[in-house]
């Protein structure tokens, strides 16, 4: 290391420029950066349920909707149907609307004199309250449209707009917003659907990369200043976190990524982060620049590599480590996460290694931050004096020490068993927000905002092809948490009613031969329009839909759901598929478990082995993950407790800990190491180590918590809940970093630390 070190300092100049270059010539591809709302896009193109969804869309054309509601005492008064006639014919219009299904577009299926009689189910405007009285009677029995576009209390209505699959959120949206705007009223008017989410979500990606990021370099500064009083100890660690922010988010645009919801966690992860060796760095220099030591600003430089350089190797490679595990997750963007945290973590390593003690090297030495050591207490600075107190702590009661600890964390693992999954976009805002609150109005009065569909493949003309899908039409309408059902053979029944007697034994029933199921669509063809079918029913009648509309926001009800009809239509030769968007999201439930769990087990595995090989010694291994465990038990048990669900930012949570956390015990066992070899028994060792080292351990882990405080202030929830987990759990593995590695070490006297063993 000292011929390296004298290396750095002899190219400090080619070292400083290298730096300054690569950091510009990433920059230049920051103006090319794209945002991707998409939830979609945020799953692998294989996975099944996606698959299965685009199938859908193939078959029956778009299913994915753009909703304009309205709301009023009463919508079937004549003012506000008008108003709701005059929008609907203007979406019509829009070019990328596919079908729109409004109380003006959707059919009443009527018969007279043993004809069918197709009409839209408000054919004509009431001029009275007799005639309204007769509208309501009418769509009460039209189950095609009561509960699916106008409530059941008739205080809200929707005109759907079923979307092409090639358009533009952006500017289908625009063009929305002008035929509301257009058609003046006195009803309130909400526009919903998965385009809406998308666009709220981009400009919320776009507001928190604005915001975040100069929220946690200002607080950052703040931190850094208080820390190290001088100019150098705040300039040097922020030169390396910008510079490698610069770096990592150029290199999306590099590789040809975009930044989703979850990229929005990389700047402040840099910041708080990518500082953590430079603080490190400092830290010694500081330690080292007191007034009885007369080392030359070369040798303080030289200094803060040969002493630190191996240590903050391993630590950085350990945290590089832990955020590449979130490769074992299934969404695209925690992937990608992983990768870009990796780059940027790497970058700053060299960056403190390199540039740090370059520029260290070319600076006069500052006035020393800490006075000479004394023995007396008393005259030390606060924190000294708090880590002298952590090792008279320790060093008196170590096995009380680990037994309070296995005692509080067997009691935070009770709030284990109540963590929650949950991966629905709802749940990114809060319940006042916006799209919450239509999203809820969808839910409580149409039906539900989440679609599961069964698809049938077939001779849709076939009776008892019908009578299945009629069944499994009901068996979906008798669970709670669905909303509303459509399928064509709910069609096929109001046909019949229309043209049976009540008293008749064909009433409300699927006709008995393939020949009757025929005529009632030929029947239907000669007074209204076979279209109506087109997201029922495919042309050639070989493919058929039954759709489940849930109206309960929760994945964990959703899962339910799903289940329910997977175990139906298990053993069903005529089903091809179930799929749709809640589907899509149920499944994403139950990845972001299996992603969570195989990234605990494999990032703690990954940094165990690192440190057995940092140490040659299997304990090594054993002992650093212990209070990594003990963190993990206590982070879940308190998600458990405070409510906090396990969704798409949280689910990254262990990966970060574990990679972030266990450099604080990697720097205390280095240390400690050094301190036995310099002749200290294992109490004074452990408090030299704590008093020298510890000040940088802390210094370190309140950077972190510092930096990831800014993310409390995102407009995602699950980003604000993922920075106070991360908050929470560095504070824990910082107090087993100082209490519960010092005193397992008393307790272990594990025989790698120890002053004969060579490395």
């Amino acid at each position: 290391m000292k011929t390296l070190a004298d290396r750095i300092i002899q190219y400090r100049w080619v070292v400083i420029i290298g730096f300054i270059l690569i950091t510009a010539a990433f920059m230049t591809q920051l103006p090319s950066v794209e945002l991707d709302p998409d939830i979609k896009s945020q799953l692998p193109k294989d996975m099944p349920s996606r698959l299965d969804t685009e199938t859908i869309d193939d078959l029956f054309g778009g299913t994915e909707m753009l909703m304009i509601l309205v709301q009023t005492e009463d919508v079937l008064n004549p003012e506000t149907l008008r108003r709701v006639k005059t929008i609907s014919r203007k979406v019509k219009r829009i070019q990328g609307v596919d079908k729109v299904l409004s109380l003006f577009e959707l059919k009443s299926i009527k018969g007279e004199d043993g004809a069918m009689i197709v009409e839209p189910a408000v054919r004509r405007i009431p001029k009275n309250e007799a005639e309204q009285e007769a509208l309501r009677k009418d769509i009460q029995a039209n189950d095609i449209v009561y509960g699916s576009v106008v409530a059941k209390d008739f205080s809200l209505t929707a005109i759907i707009a079923m979307l092409k699959n090639d358009v533009r959120d952006d500017e289908i949206l625009a063009h929305f917003q002008e035929v509301v705007e257009g058609t003046s009223g006195d009803e309130k008017i909400m526009i919903g659907g998965m385009p809406v989410t998308r666009i709220a979500i981009g400009v919320d990606i776009n507001r928190d990369m604005k915001l975040l990021m100069p929220i946690g370099i200002g607080v950052m500064l703040v931190f850094l200043f208080v820390c190290f009083r001088r100019l150098r100890g705040v300039v040097l660690p922020f030169l390396v976190v910008i510079m490698s922010i610069l770096v990592s988010i150029g290199f999306i645009s590099l590789i040809g990524w975009k930044i989703h919801m979850i990229t929005v966690i990389l700047p402040i992860l840099l910041v708080a982060v990518a500082n953590d060796y430079g603080i490190h760095m400092i830290a010694k220099y500081q330690e080292d620049n007191i007034p009885t030591n007369q080392f030359s600003r070369k040798d303080l430089a030289r200094r803060m590599f040969q002493s630190l350089g191996r240590p903050i190797l391993l630590t950085g490679l350990t945290t590089m480590a832990g955020m590449l595990c979130l490769q074992s997750h299934i969404l695209i963007p925690a992937k990608q996460l992983g990768v870009l945290a990796a780059f940027g973590i790497g970058f700053a390593l060299l960056a403190s290694l390199l540039f740090i003690p370059s520029v260290i090297s070319l600076l006069p030495r500052s006035k020393p931050v800490l006075a000479h050591l004394s023995d007396d207490q008393k005259k030390k600075p606060v924190l000294e004096r708090l880590l002298w107190f952590f090792g008279e702590l320790v060093t008196k009661k170590p096995g009380t020490v680990v037994i309070v600890a296995l005692i509080l964390s067997a009691i935070s693992a009770i709030g284990i068993f109540s963590v929650v999954v949950d991966t629905n976009p709802n749940g990114y805002y809060h319940d006042d927000h916006p799209l919450v609150q239509v999203n809820n109005l969808i839910d409580t009065q149409l039906g539900g905002s989440q679609n599961i569909s069964v698809v049938y493949k077939g001779d849709m003309k076939d009776p008892e092809m019908m009578r299945k899908i009629d069944e499994m039409e009901h068996a979906l309408e008798a669970m709670d948490e669905v909303g509303m059902t459509m399928s064509v053979a709910r069609v096929l029944r109001q046909m019949s009613r229309a043209l049976n007697d009540p008293g008749d034994p064909m009433y409300n029933k699927i006709p008995e031969t393939r020949n009757g199921v025929a005529q009632y669509f030929e029947l239907y063809s000669m007074s209204g329009d076979p279209d109506d079918f087109s997201k029922l029913v495919d042309f050639p009648y070989e493919h058929a839909i039954v759709t489940a509309r849930v109206n309960k926001t929760s994945t964990v009800l959703l899962r339910r759901v799903v289940n329910r009809i997977q175990d139906l239509t298990r053993d069903d030769p005529d089903v091809l598929l179930v799929g749709g968007f809640g589907v899509v999201l149920s499944d994403l439930a139950r990845a972001v478990v299996n992603g969570q769990l195989l990234s605990l087990f494999i990032a703690t595995g990954v940094v165990a082995v690192l440190l057995m090989i940092l140490f040659r010694s299997l304990a090594a291994g054993l002992i650093s993950a212990i209070p990594l465990a003990l963190s993990i038990v206590i982070l879940f048990g308190l998600m458990g407790v405070f409510g906090i669900e396990l969704n798409i930012a949280t689910a990254m949570l262990t990966s970060v800990m574990i990679g972030v956390g266990i450099d604080y015990t990697i720097h205390f066992l280095w240390r400690y190491r050094e301190e036995r070899r310099n002749g200290l028994d294992y109490s004074d060792a452990v408090k030299k180590t704590l008093t020298t080292t510890g000040r940088g351990i802390i210094f370190n882990a309140f950077s972190v918590i510092v930096g990831f405080s800014a993310l409390l202030f995102s407009t995602f929830l699950p980003v604000q809940f993922f920075g106070f987990l991360v908050v929470v759990s560095i504070f824990a593995c910082l107090i087993g970093a100082l209490v519960l590695i010092p005193a397992l070490i008393l307790v272990m006297k594990p025989k790698f630390l120890e002053p004969g063993i060579k490395q």
